[in-house]
């Protein structure tokens, strides 16, 4: 099926409505294993469409600016990239700017544009109870003077493109001590008011929501929801949120998460009258372990990983997405926060950035809205996404766990890529061809 076929369309639907109805998807019922072969409605442009996060700050400035020359190579554009207050002010009107203002003038030199969050208290703010641990991951106590901060950098950094507030504030983790869509509602108003006199029309951007900004205690609530009922709808902000999965078309055997529930949650926020949805983290870590939630799937399956999302979500109406992470980390970041780059730490490609810059190479910068050519003899658990190139040329990115060859029979020629291992053969037959599938992504061209 084309699940492009069956996406509803809402139009300025009041948000709490919207994600009301959005959010009975959430609980999304077992689907029939059958084919999925999508045609996407609008065209992609890498350079605008797909950025990363990028841990700039955790690094010497030599040791950044390598990673940003690799990361140009692949002709992208932007960054995410992550503040912590409680480094930036240790202590109150203590401004540590000049790592900051190094990296800042090192993205305009280079042409780099950005979008940066701030996170975490500072310790003259938070509202952590004397000797708790992780003093930083409680709401500030004022949201007035996380907004002035906020300001005062988007006044001091006029190149930045785009400032987001907080990060993954429908978690325990990081709203402590118990998550709260009102007073997060209250830090999101008063940063917008005071961005809006820093910097008028800088692009703002509502903290990164988790997976699909469910909220505890059993998931089902979704803070956009929550947030919805407060009018954030109306504030003119970016929605964001991070949809990682165990694998990358879902979370269970049998469901198409990853599509259904992003497009129905896409279709809900955009009907509310939001025009920019951005998936802000994305990605899987190459760690060796010990298991930390996600699965061991190491270098080669993150590379198998990441192109396999990268083609259903640039179907998807996000208007960015930004994959996590553009290096490795040290030992600072857990076992398997450590593992999510495209570059290890000295800088140099993994076998992830190999196969994407194998990928946007066959792409090309741009793509257009292709058609489904006529398929036979498909397995079950088949996905396809069908594009044309900017010379004209048609792609069809296909995969699938199951079956050994599948059938195109008004195709007489073409060439059969693959991104992972760089693999090319060239397919003629008079009666239609027959390429082979895998469980990894294939690109057809003809």
């Amino acid at each position: 099926m084309s699940i492009s076929s069956v996406r509803p369309m809402w139009r300025y639907l009041p948000l709490v409505l919207a994600i009301a109805v959005g959010g009975a998807l959430l609980s999304s019922e077992k689907v029939d294993a059958q084919p999925v072969n999508l045609a996407p409605e609008r065209g992609v442009v890498w350079k605008d469409f797909l950025g990363v996060n990028a841990h700039f700050l955790w690094f010497t400035p030599e040791q950044y600016r390598q990673q940003i020359k690799q990361y140009k190579k692949l002709g992208l554009q932007w960054v995410r990239v992550d503040l912590h207050w409680d480094r930036l002010e240790p202590e109150e009107d203590g401004y540590q700017l000049s790592t900051f203002d190094e990296l800042e003038r090192t993205l305009t030199a280079e042409k780099i544009r950005s979008v940066f969050y701030l996170v975490g208290s500072a310790p003259f703010i938070t509202t952590a109870p004397k000797g708790a641990k992780f003093q930083d991951q409680y709401r500030p106590r004022d949201p007035e003077i996380y907004a002035l901060r906020l300001a005062l950098l988007a006044k001091r950094y006029p190149n930045i493109d785009a400032w987001q507030v907080w990060n993954e504030q429908n978690l325990p983790n990081n709203w402590r001590p118990k998550v709260d869509a009102k007073e997060y509602g209250q830090l999101l108003l008063a940063s917008h008011q005071a961005l809006n006199l820093a910097a008028p029309g800088k692009l703002q951007v509502m903290g990164g929501m988790a997976y699909y900004s469910q909220m505890p205690p059993r998931g089902k609530t979704l803070m956009f929801e929550a947030l919805g009922a407060l009018g954030v709808q109306n504030l003119g902000m970016v929605a964001a949120y991070h949809p990682y999965s165990m694998t990358p078309e879902t979370d269970e055997p049998g469901k198409n998460e990853v599509l259904l529930r992003g497009d129905q949650l896409n279709s809900m926020l955009h009907g509310a009258g939001i025009k920019n949805v951005w998936a802000t983290e994305w990605g899987w870590s190459s760690y060796a372990g010990p298991k930390e939630m996600q699965d061991l799937i190491g270098i080669d399956g993150q590379a198998d990983y990441t192109l396999r999302r990268l083609a259903l979500m640039a179907s998807q109406d996000y208007q960015k997405i930004f994959l996590f992470a553009l290096s490795d980390l040290d030992q600072r970041a857990s076992p398997r926060d450590q593992h999510y780059g495209l570059l290890n730490l000295d800088g140099e490609p993994k076998p992830v950035y190999t196969a994407l810059a194998r990928f946007l190479d066959i792409t090309g910068p741009s793509l257009k809205p292709g058609t489904t050519p006529q398929l036979e003899d498909v397995p079950d658990s088949f996905y396809s996404v069908a594009w044309t190139r900017s010379d004209g040329k048609h792609l069809l990115m296909y995969w699938s766990a199951k079956g050994n060859t599948i059938s195109l029979p008004n195709i007489k020629r073409a060439e059969l890529l693959d991104p992972l291992t760089g693999a090319r053969q060239t397919l003629s037959d008079d009666n239609g061809i027959r390429p082979a599938v895998k469980p990894s992504l294939q690109i057809l061209v003809w």
